[in-house]
């Protein structure tokens, strides 16, 4: 019988603003990727000086444990335990995470927060022993997310919306929700019955903020948001994201049954069971769900207000637009026709979509079209696309971004220099934002942006062998 009354902290891992997630998840990866695998004694030095060279941070003398202490819990808290981008191996050695590696290939950040929020549970190895043990002691047995999805599906069949407080209320702060005692129905029919006679409930702590009481609440309702799961409408209520329907009702089928981690079967009383606990743990979040390949997000699926997407149309009008690269493309391609028409339509026939053509370096030949001497000059446009919910802040002093080129479109960039541009594509909440960044080598040269070789070809002959072995068929 589901007891509303019973309420009770579970606490998760502090995080930061949503905007700022999805800032630093970018970053993160770049670090993460450009040192491990790397031995125990390197990770936290080199972790700390790339993330500091990379976010810009200063600290004078003054200050300098408090930029640590802020460079350490970017390092443990949020990019380790709570987005399981790496793992410490058994034999002292980090490595990137699979969902690290799947988000460098990908670019697809909503996936990477629909693969985090479909692992996280109670109990769960984010947390600091003692919170552990107390969460064993107390029997916490859950996996959050598909019980919120599922009150809230069925929430709106009853036509109730549901706030993030009411959310932290009747399920995240409830004891019998987060030991699997109780169901979504049962919680639909308590909500029911208080909103009949409109009773509204919260969470109070006697002599604590709403910083104590709500935020890891509201937190965990930022990282649905990320995963492109649900939104907030203006009354704040949680509405969910039909677009993304394949995956909500994917989440919904998992609800009632119990995490996969089974956080029950170690000893915690002594330090050897909580080594294996943790070591465990960290592997098992670090790694991609098994349903990760169904966590792709669609272009259109980001797109709530539909009204403020003006260049949708050209979206839904192209054929196959789940590949990333060709949604970038084709927006930028239509963009830059629309651009050059405007000036002059005689020259719309010179924008050109080069992408399916390798070796080229960039993927759409376009031309200068502005008042002068050049109108008719060749430009060269590379296209790179990411989705992300939130839009990139330039306000934010700490805002960065990263990418990959290859070395085609790298040699590309010399060859072309002023006439080559990467026009950087985010596909967001509200609709479509683009960066371009014309010469970046010049740009390069004056240090205003960071080009790193991180892959390295290999080429040998047979001199180079020092052994050979062959296996016949038996």
């Amino acid at each position: 019988m589901y007891d509303h009354k019973k309420q009770y902290r579970a606490a998760i891992i502090r995080g930061k603003a949503k905007s700022k997630l999805d800032d630093l998840l970018p970053a993160y990866a770049m670090v993460i990727d450009e040192i491990c695998p790397c031995n125990k004694e390197e990770f936290e030095s080199r972790f700390n000086a790339s993330l500091t060279s990379i976010l810009k941070l200063k600290a004078k003398e003054s200050d300098s444990a408090a930029l640590k202490k802020t460079l350490d819990n970017h390092r443990t808290e949020i990019a380790g335990k709570l987005f399981g981008m790496y793992y410490l191996s058994r034999d002292d050695v980090y490595y990137a995470s699979e969902r690290t590696n799947k988000y460098l290939a990908d670019n697809d950040q909503p996936a990477f927060f629909k693969d985090m929020c479909f692992k996280l549970q109670f109990p769960n190895g984010m947390n600091k022993i003692q919170y552990v043990e107390q969460f064993v002691d107390d029997k916490l047995s859950i996996q959050q997310y598909p019980f919120i999805l599922k009150t809230l599906s069925m929430a709106e069949q009853n036509k109730v919306y549901l706030t993030v407080s009411d959310i932290g209320y009747y399920i995240l702060n409830s004891l019998d929700v987060l030991q699997g005692k109780a169901s979504p129905a049962e919680v639909i029919d308590q909500i029911l019955s208080d909103k009949k006679v409109g009773i509204i409930r919260n969470i109070i702590v006697p002599g604590k903020a709403s910083s104590y009481t709500m935020q890891h609440i509201t937190e965990q309702i930022n990282y649905l948001q990320l995963a492109n799961l649900v939104y907030l409408n203006e009354d704040k209520e949680v509405l969910l994201n039909h677009k993304e329907d394949d995956c909500i009702n994917l989440f919904i089928s998992k609800c009632g049954i119990a995490p996969q981690f089974d956080a029950y079967a170690y000893d915690l009383t002594t330090q050897e069971g909580r080594n294996d606990f943790y070591y465990d743990w960290d592997f098992y979040f670090s790694q991609t769900s098994e349903y990760a390949s169904k966590f792709e997000t669609d272009v259109d699926s980001l797109i709530i207000n539909a009204e403020k997407a003006t260049e949708e149309k050209s979206h839904q009008s192209s054929g196959n637009l789940t590949e990333l690269g060709d949604a970038g493309e084709l927006f930028v391609y239509q963009y830059e026709k629309n651009r050059v028409s405007a000036f002059n339509p005689r020259l719309v026939n010179k924008v050109l979509p080069l992408g399916k053509t390798k070796g080229l370096g960039y993927d759409i030949q376009s031309v200068v079209a502005e008042k002068g001497d050049y109108a008719e000059f060749v430009k060269y446009i590379e296209v790179k696309s990411t989705k992300r919910v939130t839009a990139p802040n330039l306000d934010d002093g700490e805002w960065l971004d990263t990418l990959n080129i290859t070395r085609n479109e790298y040699i590309a960039a010399l060859q072309h220099k002023e006439s080559y541009s990467i026009y950087r594509v985010y596909f967001v909440r509200d609709g479509v934002v683009v960066f371009i960044l014309n010469n970046i080598h010049k740009k390069s040269e004056d240090g205003i942006i960071s080009i790193v070789p991180t892959i390295y070809r290999l080429d040998f002959s047979k001199n180079a062998i020092d052994n050979h072995i062959e296996v016949k068929n038996v």
